[in-house]
């Protein structure tokens, strides 16, 4: 491994081992094995089970958005899709992002900023919407007005969580916004001359200097908004947009059905549909923190501070979460495993990519 990678590994544990520590340290862990030992487990395979459509539909997905480039079947896709979903559960990095459309530019011949650049749609799709959910569900979280809760040296109570949900809100407007200024090419265009410009008005710098912070800071960020203008230009009809959105609904509907799905089998977590997409919404934006790889830690931390919010003892939602957490991985790093096997990719030689050429 290079220097970054051991970085972003060490970094990553350190930061897990802590969110572990924040989420389990109250738990007698005598009481949290003899959860497990009655939860239900016919009830977690079949929530693992319904996992794996998820993924399917992100295969349906991603070849809607490489379509205006190359038409491809579905297992073409489906293959370096679960491969890069099950890297970045064994890797650090989240190495993943960057191995499938390094695998799928290497299997159909593919410019590799081509691929990169749907992936970069499709992971701005997620957070797109994952941000409208997070506003909508923070803000009509139903939770008791007296409740406080504390966690890692924070008092929560529902008055800061409904400002989150605003902030958010906002953010999300922000977000778009911004994207559509990146699409129209005039916008776009005098973004990047205002980028290109910015080193100029620098006072007391030289002119070699600031030619040097044109060529290597302010030119990668203008080849960065070509690459997601270049992403969402793949998206010229206005129906493939509709069917990306509605795919997404589904993924991330699909997604928190899993966690209801968990819920029938665990005593002591109810959990409605709707709780169980906030709950879902809140682990999300834990796991958005560097973390090690598979999200051991933020995603425990996440999932008992979100049951908190529901009455759900420390113990049995260290029970639920732990379990949840391991079926949500299972059929990634298995089926990813198969998917590799059959074409050939290396997992090793994975783990060694390096930033290809825009």
């Amino acid at each position: 491994m290079n220097k970054k990678t051991i970085f972003s590994l060490l970094a990553g544990i350190i930061v897990s081992i802590a969110a572990l520590y924040l989420s389990l340290h109250n738990v007698p862990f005598a009481d949290l094995f003899s959860y497990l030992a009655v939860i239900n487990y016919g009830w977690v395979l079949l929530s693992g089970a319904v996992a794996v459509p998820c993924f399917v539909l992100r295969a349906f997905r991603w070849r809607i958005i490489l379509e205006n480039k190359k038409k491809l079947g579905f297992w073409p896709v489906f293959h370096p899709l679960m491969i890069g979903f099950m890297l970045n559960s064994i890797l650090p990095g989240r190495i993943g992002e960057a191995a499938r459309p390094y695998i799928l530019s290497k299997k159909e011949n593919l410019p590799f900023i081509t691929a990169l650049a749907t992936v970069a749609v499709e992971r701005l799709m997620d957070m797109g919407f994952l941000i409208i959910l997070s506003a909508a569900v923070l803000t009509t979280l139903d939770i008791a007005p007296d409740l406080t809760i504390s966690f890692g040296g924070y008092q929560l109570s529902p008055e800061n969580l409904s400002s989150a949900g605003k902030g958010l809100l906002r953010l999300c407007l922000v977000v778009i916004g911004g994207i559509l200024m990146v699409m129209v090419p005039f916008t776009r265009s005098l973004i990047q001359k205002l980028i290109l410009f910015a080193p100029e008005i620098l006072p007391f710098c030289t002119k070699a200097f600031k030619h040097h912070l044109k060529e290597k800071l302010m030119q990668p960020v203008v080849n960065w908004i070509n690459l997601f203008s270049a992403g969402f230009s793949l998206l010229k009809n206005p129906a493939k947009i509709a069917q990306c959105f509605i795919l997404t609904i589904l993924i991330w509907g699909g997604t928190a059905l899993t966690y209801y799905v968990m819920a029938k089998g665990c005593p002591g977590v109810e959990l409605s549909y709707p709780k169980s997409i906030a709950l879902m919404v809140i682990i999300c934006l834990f796991i958005a923190l560097p973390s090690a790889p598979g999200y051991w830690g933020l995603w425990e931390a996440g999932g008992v501070f979100g049951l908190s919010l529901f009455g759900v003892p420390a113990k049995i939602a260290a029970g639920y979460t732990l379990t949840n957490h391991f079926i949500q991985l299972l059929p990634v790093i298995v089926i990813g495993l198969i998917s590799a096997m059959v074409t050939g990719a290396g997992i090793f030689q994975m783990a060694k990519i390096r930033k290809e050429p825009l």
